[in-house]
This record gives C-alpha cells, structure tokens and sequence, in this order.
C-alpha cells in the first residue's frame, strides 16, 4: 500500500519538475522576443535556461532512477555544468555589452554599473 503512495508522489513529482522546466524555458524564449534591451533579454535566456534545463534534467534524473533504478552519472553532470555556467555565462556576456557602450533602457533608475567604472577610473588617476 505505502509502495504505491511512494510511487504516486514520485509520479507527481516528476511531473511537476518536467512541467515547471518546460514553463521556464517557454517563458525565457517568450522574453527574448518580448523584452526591449540586451540586458533584461539576457536576463530571460539565462533564468529559463538555468531553471528550465535543470527542471527538465531533475525531472529525466528522479525518473531514471524511481522507474529503472539507474543512477545516471551524465545526468546529475549536465545538472551541476548548467547551475554553474549559466549564470556566469549570462552576467560576463552583460558586462561585455555594457563595456563595448550598449546601454540599459533605462527608467527612473541610474546606472550603477557605469558609475563604479567612472569612480574606478578616478581612483586610478
């Protein structure tokens, strides 16, 4: 009896983690076509990647190993590289549009960024 509950609650499980990773990666493609500058498009490709990817590899991982019993080593190494990667990824990618002059849209809000790098050449001088 508590065998099939366990099975039932991995099911739903699995299900949800699958279901919320194709969500993010729906919703990051949806971003990058919707969103107005590099950056908050940036921003949307590495959240729906990072958590998406993961979601999907999670829900493949717990699936592999609650039905068959396999442990997949490849699995759990695609998880950790797309945890850390992405999200170094995506912010050395911002940084190098914002050093090359693209600008954020801006509304009401300063760019912190830019004054660091003007207070860092001030220093140096």
């Amino acid at each position: 009896m508590i065998e099939n509950w366990i099975d039932i609650i991995a099911n739903i499980i699995i299900a949800l983690l699958l279901l919320s990773g194709s969500f993010f990666l729906l919703s990051g493609s949806i971003g990058v076509i919707r969103f107005p500058d590099v950056y908050t498009r940036l921003h949307a490709t590495t959240k729906g990647a990072t958590l998406g990817i993961s979601g999907l590899l999670i829900g493949a991982f717990l699936f592999l190993y609650m039905q068959h019993g396999i442990i997949s080593g490849k699995l759990l190494l695609a998880i950790v590289f797309t945890l850390l990667t992405s999200p170094v990824a995506g912010h050395m990618i911002s940084r190098a549009a914002h050093k090359a002059g693209i600008k954020p849209v801006t509304n009401q809000r300063t760019d912190e960024y830019e004054r660091a790098i003007q207070n860092q050449k001030q220093q140096q001088k």
